[in-house]
Parts: C-alpha cells; sequence; structure tokens
C-alpha cells in the first residue's frame, strides 16, 4: 500500500509539474517615452521558454516596445521597454528566473550541496531541469549579487553597527597548504563578514588595504582583536595608526599559547619524535598485536570474553592467567601502548604531545611486564609471548639519550600547561584553545574573570623569575624560562584592554572583546568542513584555491538581524536582487554583470613571491616551454671583432 501511495504521489507530483507546454504571454501598457515623452509602438513578440521556481517551466510570449520617433538614450542604444511583470522574475538575457539563480547559491553555499544533488532537487520538486554547468554558472552569479547587495546595503549595516557602539575588528586568514589564501574581517559582537578577499599571501601591504576599505565603508573599529603573526601585527598597527581615534589592539590568547607552546616544546618534541620514528616503535608493536591475534586464531572472541572477565576480578595477586587469555592480556598491553592518541582531545600540538605520550606508555608498559616476569607464569606460552613483548619495549633503550630529552621535555610541558590554567584556557573542538567556562557569563562576572586572569599572570611571572636559576646545571630550565618571558616582554601589552567603553549616543556603560580570534577560528572550520562535505575530499588545496572569496559574505544569511538589514527576509531576496537590476537599468542600459570569481584585493600593484593560478596557468603552457626551448636552440649572432692589425676576426 504505502509503494502504491508513492506511486501516485510521484505521478500527480509530475501532472502538477507539468508545465513545459503551457504559452503565457505578457503584454503590458508601455507609457510615454522617457525622453520624448511621445507614445510607445510595438517593436516585436519574443518567445522562449523560462523556468522559475514560482511558476515551473513554461513558454513565454513579451511584447517588447519602443519610442514610435526612434529616440535613443545617451549612449547610442534605442529607448525600448520589457514588461515589467517578467523583469522582476527573470534575469535578464538568461532563461529562468532569479528564485532559481537564489536557491542555487544557497543550496551550494549555505548548505553545501553538490551539483548533481542540486540538479535533482530541482527536477524532483520543481520540474526544472538545468545542466550542472549551468548550476555552476548561476551559483557564481548568485555570489557576484551577494556582493553587490553587501556593498550597497553598507550605510544600513554602517548605522546598525553605530548604534551598538562601535564593532570589533576580528581579522584573520587561512589557507590550505599555502594555497588559496582568503581574508575575513568580522565585526565581533554582530558576528557579520564585513569583507573577504582573496590576496596573494598574508602579507601587511595586502592585509592594510583590505582593512582600510573595510572601515571607510563601515566605520573606524572601536578594537582591533588579531593573531600574532608578523604580517598582521604591522597591518593591524599601521591601520591604527592611521584612524582618528585611540583603538586598542589586541593579541588572541589563544595564539599567544600556542606560540609560547611551539617555542617552548617543538625541539624536544620533534627530537623525541625522530627517535621514536628511527626505532619504529610504533610499527613493532602493531606488528605484535597481529601476530598475537592470528596465533589465537578462531579462540580470538573467547580470549577477549577472558581477558574482560579477568580485569573485573579483584586484584588477588598480579599474576598473569594461563592460556589464551593469558595471550590477549598480554596482546592488549601493546595495543594500549599504540592506542595514545585515543587519550586525547585537541590532538593538536603544542596542546596534545603524542610522542611524549607514545614514550611514556612505552616506559610504563615495560614495567608492567617487568612486575609480571617477576612471578613468570607457568604457561610457556605466555611466558614466551610476555618476553617478546619485552624485547619490543627494549628498543626505547637503544636511545640512551631519550630519558634526558623526555624529562626535559616534561618540566617544559609543565610549565606550558601551568601558563595554560593560568590564562584560563582549555582545548577547544578545531584544536584552538578557548576559555575555560562555557557557562554564558554576566558582563561583570566576564570583568572579574579578566581581571582574576591578569592578577594569576602577574603572580606567575613573578613566580618565573623566582624559580629562574641563575647559574648551575638547570641550563633547560633557565632557557625555558627565558622563552615565557620574552613571549611576555614582546606582547604582553597586546593581552589586555578588552573593555569598551560605549559613547552616550549607544546607551554609555561598558562592553567587553572576546579574549581570543575563535571568531574567525571556528568560521573558517565551518567552511571548510562544508567544501568537505561538498567535495569529498580531506586535501582541499584545489577547491579552497577556486572558492570566491563572496562566499564568506554568504555565511551572513545565518544572522536574522542581517537579513532583516538587507532583504528583510530569505523569501524577499529574489525580489530584492530584481529590484537592484531595475535600478541599474534606470541609470543607464548595461548587459548583467559576468560572476566575479575572485573579488581582488583593494589596492594596485601589491605582488608577492607567490605563484598564483593565473600565473601558474601562463608559465606551464606549452607556450613557454616553446619558448625557453627556441631561445636554448638558436645560434648566436655572427659578430665582427677587429684586431690591431686591422683584420676582422669572426666570432
Amino acid at each position: 500500500m504505502r509503494e502504491q501511495l508513492r506511486s501516485l504521489q510521484s505521478h500527480f507530483t509530475k501532472k502538477a509539474l507539468a508545465t513545459g507546454g503551457v504559452r503565457v504571454s505578457v503584454s503590458e501598457e508601455p507609457g510615454a517615452c522617457p525622453v520624448c515623452t511621445g507614445p510607445m509602438i510595438v517593436q516585436k513578440s519574443v518567445s522562449r521558454p523560462v523556468q522559475t521556481l514560482e511558476h515551473g517551466p513554461f513558454r513565454l510570449r513579451e511584447i517588447v516596445h519602443e519610442c514610435a520617433a526612434g529616440c535613443r538614450r545617451p549612449d547610442g542604444s534605442l529607448v525600448m521597454r520589457r514588461a515589467a511583470q517578467s523583469a522582476e522574475r527573470l534575469l535578464s538575457g538568461r532563461s529562468v528566473g532569479y528564485d532559481v539563480m537564489v536557491f542555487i547559491g544557497r543550496r551550494r553555499f549555505l548548505d553545501n550541496r553538490q551539483r548533481e544533488e542540486i540538479r535533482a532537487e530541482l527536477k524532483n520538486d520543481h520540474g526544472i531541469t538545468l545542466s550542472t554547468g549551468e548550476i555552476s554558472g548561476l551559483a557564481h552569479l548568485f555570489l557576484n549579487y551577494v556582493r553587490r547587495l553587501h556593498e550597497a546595503c553598507a550605510p544600513r549595516l554602517r548605522r546598525a553597527l553605530a548604534q551598538d557602539g562601535g564593532w570589533p575588528m576580528h581579522a584573520d586568514a587561512t589557507c590550505e597548504d599555502g594555497r588559496g589564501t582568503m581574508l575575513v574581517i568580522l565585526a565581533g559582537w554582530r558576528r557579520w563578514v564585513l569583507g573577504s578577499w582573496k590576496i596573494p599571501t598574508e602579507n601587511a601591504e595586502a592585509i592594510l588595504a583590505c582593512a582600510r576599505l573595510t572601515t571607510q565603508r563601515f566605520g573606524e573599529p572601536c578594537a582591533v582583536m588579531r593573531d600574532l603573526g608578523r604580517a598582521m601585527i604591522s597591518a593591524c598597527d599601521d591601520l591604527v595608526a592611521g584612524l582618528s581615534a585611540t583603538i586598542k589592539v589586541l593579541g588572541c590568547h589563544s595564539h599567544f599559547l600556542a606560540d609560547v607552546g611551539r617555542d617552548l616544546l617543538k625541539p624536544g618534541h620533534d627530537m623525541l619524535r625522530d627517535a621514536l620514528r628511527r626505532l619504529k616503535m610504533r610499527g613493532a608493536l602493531r606488528t605484535f598485536a597481529r601476530d598475537m591475534g592470528r596465533e589465537l586464531g578462531g579462540e580470538l572472541e573467547t580470549a577477549r570474553d577472558g581477558f574482560r572477565d579477568w580485569q573485573r576480578q579483584e586484584p588477588v595477586s598480579h599474576d598473569l592467567p594461563a592460556g589464551d587469555t593469558g595471550i590477549a592480556v598480554v596482546r592488549g598491553l601493546a595495543q594500549w601502548v599504540f592506542d595514545y592518541a585515543a587519550a586525547k582531545k585537541s590532538r593538536n600540538f603544542p596542546f596534545d604531545r603524542p610522542y611524549l605520550d607514545l614514550y611514556d606508555r612505552c616506559v610504563r608498559a615495560r614495567r608492567v611486564v617487568d612486575g609480571w616476569l617477576r612471578t613468570p607464569p607457568e604457561d610457556r606460552r605466555v611466558l614466551r609471548v610476555l618476553r617478546r613483548l619485552g624485547r619490543v619495549l627494549d628498543l626505547v633503550r637503544q636511545e640512551p639519550d631519550l630519558p634526558r630529552v623526555a624529562r626535559d621535555l616534561r618540566m617544559r610541558a609543565n610549565l606550558f600547561d601551568e601558563l595554560r590554567t593560568t590564562l584560563r584556557l582549555s582545548a577547544g573542538s578545531y584544536g584552538r584553545s578557548q576559555p575555560c567556562s562555557k557557562r554564558p557569563m554576566t558582563l561583570r562576572q566576564a570583568r572579574e574573570e579578566l581581571r582574576d586572569v591578569r592578577a594569576a599572570l602577574k603572580r606567575f611571572v613573578a613566580s618565573l623569575r623566582n624559580r629562574r636559576p641563575q647559574r648551575g646545571p638547570a641550563q633547560d630550565l633557565r632557557k625555558a624560562i627565558d622563552v615565557i618571558l620574552d613571549h611576555l616582554k614582546r606582547h604582553g601589552k597586546s593581552l589586555w584592554g578588552h573593555e569598551v567603553r560605549l559613547p552616550a549616543k549607544a546607551g554609555g556603560g561598558v562592553r567587553l572583546v572576546e579574549r581570543t580570534n575563535n571568531l574567525c577560528e571556528h568560521f573558517f572550520h565551518a567552511i571548510k568542513h562544508g567544501e568537505r562535505r561538498r567535495s569529498g575530499r580531506k586535501n582541499l588545496a584545489r577547491d579552497f584555491e577556486l572558492l570566491p572569496p563572496e562566499s564568506a559574505l554568504v555565511q551572513n544569511f545565518n544572522h536574522p538581524d542581517y537579513v532583516a538589514i538587507v532583504c528583510g527576509s530569505l523569501e524577499r531576496l529574489p525580489l530584492v536582487f530584481a529590484k537592484m537590476d531595475a535600478a541599474e537599468r534606470c541609470k543607464r542600459p548595461r548587459r548583467p554583470q559576468a560572476a566575479q570569481r575572485e573579488a581582488p584585493v583593494p589596492q594596485s600593484g601589491i605582488e608577492t613571491g607567490s605563484l598564483p593560478l593565473s600565473d601558474r596557468s601562463l608559465i606551464r603552457s606549452e607556450d613557454m616551454q616553446s619558448m625557453i626551448d627556441a631561445v636554448i636552440h638558436s645560434r648566436p649572432p655572427r659578430i665582427m671583432i677587429s684586431g690591431r692589425s686591422g683584420a676582422a676576426a669572426t666570432v
């Protein structure tokens, strides 16, 4: 019965959407000529197939009028007039409606759907048939309309930001494997994307040009939150220096902690990683676990049950059980060693030190093996397996410097964790640290937390100076403390000043800027997650290189306050786009703008040593190779040189 119901539903849906043969005529009173105020006459009638979400596919017959006196506009074109009803619904020069373009753009950049998914949904739900190439073209055309709408509504958005008492600027850039660098500037309190650009690399000149354009459109920010990159620091300092008001430039606490951790832990962690890779510890442990699983064979599941029961027993003694259960226990110990990464949440260095965890588990597992060997198991099979695991774990003893490296790294890790606790930053789900408190706090509680963190950091610095040895063998401790103190000296001033006093016209009072730049980090994570969902690829280098920067502006449609300002509601977005085109046609007749695939950096002459896509296609062409080969194989010119004797020599 359900199958019949589905079949009937599909049948009648197709019947309801089958408007392909319907002919619709549109003819309106043309009114007077806007040039001579004379009458308009029929020039021609145009019949073409069109498709809209509102009406489905149908055939449109449209009457086009022209001035009876043959008036022309200043650009030389005839004064013509289309029917207003068709102009409000159909894209100029295309056979689809504005609502189809908006539908495709929202599915592509908000829902991250693939072209075939969009094509199937249009066909099944609306009876509209489009090719995948046309879907791509309409998606990029949608981005062009979004950019134009965002720029046209900049004055209204600026007034809304001014009513809040200003806006803190969050600036950051991201890329994938060094390709497709995208710079985004967000309004911190509203979480709007105010600007997005593709820049050659993360360099100060390009960032400064984009930041200045943003301040021209949306006003001066009340604060700037940035990371600790050299280019970003230089660009933000130059931006603030050119503004009229005194604006605090803040450094992200999360990036500060990550920079300290990398300088503090990376040398020792790299040495430990190289040593364990050279010893092939993980491969040896996995080989051991695989061989034990093969030895147990069909009894593996029974041995697992015995292992589980043995774990639940009260530990009367530490002796291994006999038989397959004992082998499963030893196998489980080896698996526990190379499962070190599962215990971590962020899995992101320096907040996690995976190779230090692997080394510690190897040492602890070797002590467990020694404990079991004090009273050797009576089962010779279990004893053989246990001794084999001991020999595998003995590999870490082949490197005599490993204990010292691990000890120094552990000492530095303890200092780093102490700094992390002082700043009250926990590991976030995206690998960045974020404030530990996940409960929404009142303004008073947030201000008290800032004061407590600052006071705790002062006490931590005083403690470091007291613990710093002036001389003696504790050289590594002295260097580790100097690394932390040096970072605090260079970036300490930018870590504080999050309280922003609002002007009287905005109600006065105080508002806080976030301590971290995780707003941008979470934004980029969401974009990359959506691109992976759409493409199915883990490496997004090619996708991010081709991703238009306007796709970041589309994310503003997730904010109801932004939607209310620019278009009222998302259902009115096609009508708003149509009015934009109508307003431009009133100014001067023009062809519809082509989809702008990449918004240029708003300053000419910014060049870097990177290899952008346009240059890459140029230098990798066959013509380039042919030119090089032609120059190499060409014969040098014959030059006549006269000697002292007057005889000419040919070279």
